[in-house]
């Protein structure tokens, strides 16, 4: 057993003052002595003074000649990664061009409702919200539930894309379930959305609109967390009918699909951030061809504004 000092890679590069990745490619071409201990890389104190002693004895010439080749290997720090909130299969379509855009960066899913994604944010455990929360008052997508949530914080709502929002129900629609009212009729049972996602903020608003009482729709009570459990629920014969976007309908098969409502689905970011490397290269992604093309042929999107900035707070 020895007393002797080592170091992690990253303790090296504080001492040195370098990034780690330098460190790394010192130690993968020989300079710097360094041993394994399971999948930990380790360097002794004695290593690490023989390395600077060695760097001191060399010419300027040869010093700037050795930084150069270290440069020119070590790869750019990696950017922050990003932690996205939502669920639409739109955003597994956006990580992919990002982290291929941004390949030393990693972009995380939360799979969060339209407010509880926007109470990430605010509380500085996401970076990017999305929403679709239609406002009675207004008659108008986010903005509202955007200053209310996020008091204080100056933001940019970026369109992803507009869906359509509508009725699933079972093919040939049996129990001719056409408007909100009809979801209260005997007989008729119906499959919610969680509480914080945008489809059940808009039918509680629909429900206020036209004046109806939550406790005369049969199975307002159950609830799925995803557009695609809802649809299936329905194709299942489990429910007469439940609110979601047209894109699952287009996947389930045994329903119909009847629309109600164009909505606004848009992406929520921090001003602060706006400028940092990552956030430019989502607007790169967002108003590219490429991402544009792909989204624009699985169908059941517009994206007619994607990439706009539609608003500022």
């Amino acid at each position: 057993m020895t007393d002797t000092i080592s170091y992690t890679p990253e303790e090296v590069a504080k001492i040195l003052k370098i990034s780690r990745f330098t460190v790394y490619e010192m130690i993968k071409r020989g300079d710097l002595t360094a041993y394994r201990i399971g999948r930990k890389v380790r360097v002794e104190a004695p290593d690490l003074d023989t390395y600077i002693k060695k760097s001191k004895s060399l010419s300027p010439a040869a010093q700037t000649q050795a930084q150069a080749a270290q440069a020119a290997e070590t790869p750019a720090p990696a950017p922050e990664g990003l932690i996205i909130c939502g669920q639409d299969v739109i955003l597994d379509i956006l990580t992919r061009h990002l982290e291929k855009l941004l390949p030393y960066s990693r972009c995380l899913r939360n799979y969060a409702g339209s407010i509880d994604g926007l109470m990430a944010l605010y509380r500085g455990t996401a970076n990017i919200a999305t929403t679709h929360l239609w406002d009675s008052d207004s008659d108008t997508y986010n903005l509202p539930y955007v200053r209310r949530l996020l008091p204080g914080h100056r933001t940019q709502i970026i369109n992803l894309a507009y869906r359509m929002e509508g009725f699933y129900v079972a093919k040939g629609n049996p129990k001719e379930i056409n408007d909100w009212r009809d979801l209260a009729k005997p007989g008729v049972w119906f499959v919610n959305r969680e509480r914080g996602s945008g489809a059940r903020v808009l039918l509680d608003e629909k429900l206020r609109v036209f004046g109806i009482d939550h406790r005369d729709i049969a199975g307002y009570d159950r609830e799925e967390t995803s557009h695609l459990a809802v649809a299936s629920r329905v194709a299942r014969g489990e429910a007469d009918v439940g609110l979601g976007i047209e894109k699952a309908a287009l996947q389930v098969r045994e329903i119909d699909f009847i629309p109600l409502q164009k909505e606004r689905y848009d992406l929520v970011i921090r001003r602060e951030d706006a400028a940092k490397p990552q956030f430019q290269a989502l607007l790169t992604v967002l108003r590219s061809t490429a991402f544009r093309n792909e989204v624009a042929g699985m169908g059941g999107y517009d994206i007619s504004r994607t990439g706009e900035i539609l608003a500022e707070t």
